[in-house]
């Protein structure tokens, strides 16, 4: 202990004359300088030049993802903070750290001398640190290293209790002070602070505990802050109340002996309650609004090297950056998609089918909306899933699904860039076998099994491009896509952004039309809205902007939109797109404004789809079991209220697509798609005309037979006279016999009641003029006039329009 206790000695005289580095160097000799290879005669000096490897870095910052409005969608943090700059922390904040922790940081030099050397001699007698001292540089700088501490060893060595790690502090200190302003380093140590309970910095603090920004902090506020510095877990005032109110008492004490505070507005403190309002940050996109989206926008930083060399480089940049990026979400357009998935397809339904939906902008790229009927967390509980159905693998872990009849599209479009018209026909089989089909590298890929028609096609007739589409006939499509070429075909496909979900090549089989290969909706709908642009094609992109925390604005992937296919092709996919609302597949799907679209049910009901879209929106919606379509297939199931033998694309994302788009669109301009190219009518409309057959002067019900076997629906008009044709038979017909109309159409008959009665000729009695003439009476038609006797019933016709 002997000489130690010289060393004190040395200390206090040297104290005494105020020479700071000649009392450090003292400290240096006696005690740490063999460890730091400097000889006590250059102590002072080693001491006050500023070291070499002094860097002051930001700290880490939590960074905000925000939605096309610029509300709050998700924060990512590896520490909670947000740099505030001191002006906007309150003066009562600043005046409560300092009462507690370096009440004379304004009159001292880089170091509080007296409280450094009697802590440092406590230190030095005990041979360990057992004193602190510390001002707020010099807690600063502890902090600071702990903070950019890179590797395990560093944090270690940033936090241990050696004499030599508080030397290389007081010399990073004194560094500080030359550097920086008194000013600035309270700033830097509020933000860098830990307050506790997971609140780095005084305005996460402020936020987290009490729900309001530093600069609102009150008196007791401050004080109760200002006392969790020193020992955060032990201060903490959501675990431990009463320890926290007596050290927040502690600091208001302090600073009515300092005079910083009155003593009547420090005892109203002590007495009033913690007064607590403690909100927890989230951290990641389970709590988002848009979970599934804002999970998609993290992987996009995570996973793209634009955001940094490394992987964890990326990571870095997303949790400690400070970034605030600004995303292509629509909140109105994302409530609607997940309304929509969850009415149709709930979270917790009991034959753990799913949805999923992806809403893209034509012209732009921008993601409007991502829908999961799912939360985001671990599959193992009912209702939630980590894995993004409506993404790619690289970002969200799906491999993909099946895409079915949307697939024919594609061939539509290929046989329309090749000059095909509307009016083009093709004999479809009921089977078909693939011949005649080669890959992009010439290989031949024929198959020796027999194709047929899905139950929501049908077949044994020609069909044209128009009609073909309308009906989803797979035969048709198979024929189509040998007459085009299977390589045209895909090459459309590709140009339109069409990949597997996995990232590998579109596979290349005779079917691949039928849509054998697994894709995302999102990539669907981006092909899709690529039509709604007149043939532009774009990137699904989810980002706008990123800044810093410094203000300085990040690159950002690009939609790298072009002209992918010529304006007329698109045109005339739109025309006949438009019809499988109305008349095909998902007739009575329309949304009250130019709108196209495509079904897709997949073979097997392992999986449905619908992808539709207006010059305004796209969207893809997908239903499927993630369990495995095949194994679990979309039979005999209920969802949404309503049971089904099989699902088609028409049954339950359609109804999807539809809801979603009413509600998305809401109060959106409508816009029409432009007509197509006069060259597609060559060959007619392509829509199939049969003449309505003559049944003038037939009873109602050999009328009513002659148009059944024709393949028209029937309805009465009221009676009308005739003259030619007697009471009780068709005198009339609309639309009229021989006229050219759509297969399924209905005809409406007019029954005689006869000739028109013959007026009375005039005069009368001598004397008299001729009698006075009074219209005959009219009475309303009946709401449902009677049926004639031997007339089918009604329900005989409305029969043909169930699916």
């Amino acid at each position: 202990m002997a000489p130690r206790r010289g060393v004190l000695r040395i200390i206090w005289r040297l104290a005494g004359t105020g020479a700071v580095a000649g009392v450090l160097a003292a400290l240096i000799g006696f005690s740490t300088l063999g460890m730091l290879g400097v000889s006590a005669r250059d102590g002072a000096d080693w001491f006050e030049a500023i070291p070499g490897n002094l860097r002051t870095p930001p700290v880490p910052q939590r960074s905000l993802i925000l939605a096309a409005d610029g509300s709050k969608l998700a924060t990512f943090y590896y520490e909670n903070r947000v740099d505030v700059p001191l002006s906007k922390v309150a003066p009562v904040m600043r005046k409560a750290i300092l009462a507690i922790e370096d009440n004379r940081f304004y009159q001292h030099g880089s170091l509080d001398f007296k409280a450094t050397v009697r802590a440092l001699a406590s230190n030095i007698v005990a041979g360990q640190v057992t004193q602190g001292g510390s001002g707020i540089t010099q807690q600063y700088v502890k902090n600071l290293l702990v903070e950019t501490a890179s590797t395990a060893e560093e944090r270690t060595s940033a936090r241990a209790t050696t004499p030599a790690r508080k030397l290389r502090e007081l010399r990073y200190a004194v560094a500080m002070e030359k550097q920086f302003t008194k000013d600035q380093i309270l700033e830097r140590y509020l933000n860098i602070a830990y307050f506790g309970d997971g609140a780095y910095g005084i305005e996460a603090a402020a936020r987290h505990y009490f729900g309001k920004p530093a600069s609102d902090l009150t008196l007791p506020d401050a004080a109760l802050l200002a006392g969790i510095v020193r020992y955060p877990f032990a201060y903490d005032p959501a675990v431990n109340p009463a320890l926290a109110t007596q050290r927040r008492n502690t600091v208001l004490f302090r600073m009515a002996q300092l005079g910083w505070a009155g003593k009547a507005e420090t005892s109203a403190a002590e007495r009033a309650p913690l007064d607590l309002n403690v909100t927890s940050t989230p951290n990641g996109c389970v709590e988002s609004s848009a979970p599934f989206f804002c999970d998609y926008v993290q992987r996009e930083i995570l996973i793209n090297p634009i955001f940094g060399a490394t992987a964890d480089a990326r990571k870095l940049l997303l949790q400690r950056g400070g970034l605030t990026i600004h995303t292509t979400v629509e909140p109105r357009m994302q409530r609607a998609a997940q309304r929509a998935v969850d009415h149709y397809v709930p979270p917790k339904n009991s034959g753990h089918k799913a949805a999923a939906e992806a809403l893209v902008e034509p012209g732009t790229g921008a993601v409007k909306a991502m829908a999961v009927d799912r939360d985001l967390g671990p599959s193992e509980k009912q209702g939630k899933t980590w894995v993004n159905f409506a993404a790619d693998s690289d970002h969200g872990t799906s491999i993909g699904m099946q895409a079915g009849s949307t697939f024919k599209v594609f061939t539509l479009a290929a046989a329309l860039e090749q000059g095909m018209a509307f009016g083009h026909r093709l004999m479809a089989p009921d089977r078909f076998t693939p011949t005649g089909f080669r890959d992009c590298q010439g290989k031949t890929v024929n198959s020796t099994e027999s194709l047929h028609n899905a139950a929501d096609g049908e077949g044994g007739r020609t069909f044209s491009l128009v009609t073909g589409t309308w009906h989803s006939v797979n035969t048709f499509f198979l024929h189509l896509e040998q007459q085009v070429g299977l390589c045209d075909t895909v090459k459309m496909a590709e140009k339109l952004g069409m990949r597997r979900a996995d990232g590998s090549p579109l596979q290349q089989y005779a079917s691949f039309t039928l849509g054998f290969n697994t894709v995302s909706p999102v990539r669907l709908a981006a092909a899709y809205a690529a039509f709604g642009a007149r043939g532009r094609y774009c990137e699904p992109v989810v980002l706008t902007k990123i800044t810093d925390a410094t203000g300085h604005d990040l690159k950002v992937p690009q939609a790298n939109c072009h002209q992918a296919i010529a304006k007329g092709v698109a045109d005339g996919v739109n025309h006949v797109l438009r019809g499988v609302l109305t008349q095909g597949t998902a007739a009575g799907m329309g949304i009250g404004r130019p709108a196209a679209g495509k079904t897709g049910t997949v073979d097997g009901f392992s999986s449905a789809w619908f992808a539709g879209y207006t010059p305004d929106l796209a969207s893809a919606v997908w239903v499927g079991d993630p369990r495995g379509g095949y194994a679990h297939p979309l039979r005999n199931v209920c969802l949404g209220g309503r049971c089904f033998g099989d699902v088609f694309g028409a049954d339950i994302p359609a109804p999807i697509w539809r809801e979603t788009m009413l509600g998305a669109l809401d109060g959106v301009p409508a816009h029409d798609f432009h007509s197509p190219p006069s060259d597609y009518f060559s060959e007619g409309s392509g829509e199939d005309r049969v003449q309505v057959p003559d049944v003038l002067g037939l009873s109602p019900s050999a009328a009513a037979t002659t148009l059944s076997a024709a393949g028209f629906s029937m309805s009465f008009g009221s009676s009308v006279t005739s003259d030619t044709y007697p009471k009780g038979t068709v005198a009339r017909t609309s639309p009229a016999a021989g006229a050219a109309v759509a297969p399924g159409a209905t005809v409406t008959i007019y029954v005689s009641k006869g000739k028109a009665r013959a007026p009375k000729p005039p005069g009368g009695p001598p004397g008299h003029g001729p009698p006075p003439t009074f219209p005959p009476p009219s009475f309303p038609p009946p709401a449902f006039p009677p049926r004639p006797q031997g007339a089918p019933s009604m329900a005989v016709f409305a029969a043909r329009d169930q699916p």
